[in-house]
């Protein structure tokens, strides 16, 4: 009776860190789109939202390490009781970058209000970060589901990010050659789309757990990557 009291107590509380990553998620999927809208429509007052908000993402991070470390300082979990619990360190960090990267669109969106504007930039850069979102949301349910399949097939999506990210790459080159009053418009939104492909590494981390929760093994097969813009020519 001991033992499945000790058992029943685990599960209970581990159930209750992540009802804290789901809200941690939800948190994070509203910071992405906010940041992505903000920067679409300039609108400040959401961007600032968006950087505020980021402080609820850092405090739900910091809850979570320790409840974490009092589960297993209280609880003993058993190895591979033990591999999940650490998963959850895992998620929440990722999940805390994907925010911080938000916020940064969010600080770069005041700086871009009164920058001239440069065609279809935005809305590239909104469905990009819709995509992001959405593997999240994937790949989180994909974490409570343990759904192994749903998580692989948010690691393949992750070229898709990337090769959006090397098409506005190329855009931005194109607008600074030529006209040189765009460069520093197209460096803020470089920065803004490597941000976004940035969140799709950290959402793909996400998932490459979930089939390590499911399998016991990592994701064999190599990441797809498609980023090339930091390869040399004969790399390319």
């Amino acid at each position: 009776m001991s033992e499945q009291h000790i058992a029943s107590a685990f599960d209970r509380d581990l159930e209750a860190i992540q009802a804290h990553i789901m809200k941690m998620g939800g948190l994070v999927e509203a910071a992405i789109m906010g940041a992505a809208r903000s920067l679409e429509s300039r609108d400040e007052e959401l961007a600032q939202q968006v950087r505020e908000g980021d402080k609820a993402i850092d405090a739900l991070e910091e809850l979570i390490d320790e409840e974490t470390a009092r589960l297993i300082a209280l609880r003993a979990p058993t190895a591979s009781d033990l591999r999940l619990v650490l998963s959850v360190l895992k998620v929440s960090g990722n999940l805390e970058r994907i925010g911080d990267y938000s916020k940064n669109i969010a600080k770069r969106t005041t700086v871009l209000v009164n920058a001239g504007e440069i065609n279809g930039s935005a809305a590239a850069l909104r469905r990009m970060a819709r995509e992001v979102e959405r593997m999240l949301r994937d790949a989180l349910d994909a974490y409570i589901q343990r759904d192994a399949e749903l998580a692989t097939d948010v690691i393949n999506r992750d070229e898709e990010v990337d090769q959006m990210y090397n098409g506005l790459f190329r855009e931005f080159l194109t607008f600074m050659a030529e006209d040189p009053r765009n460069i520093s418009s197209c460096m803020h939104l470089h920065f803004i789309a490597k941000n976004i492909e940035r969140m799709g590494d950290h959402v793909t981390a996400i998932a490459e757990q979930v089939v390590y929760l499911v399998t016991g093994e990592r994701p064999t097969e190599a990441r797809p990557k498609a980023d090339i813009t930091s390869h040399t020519p004969q790399e390319i």
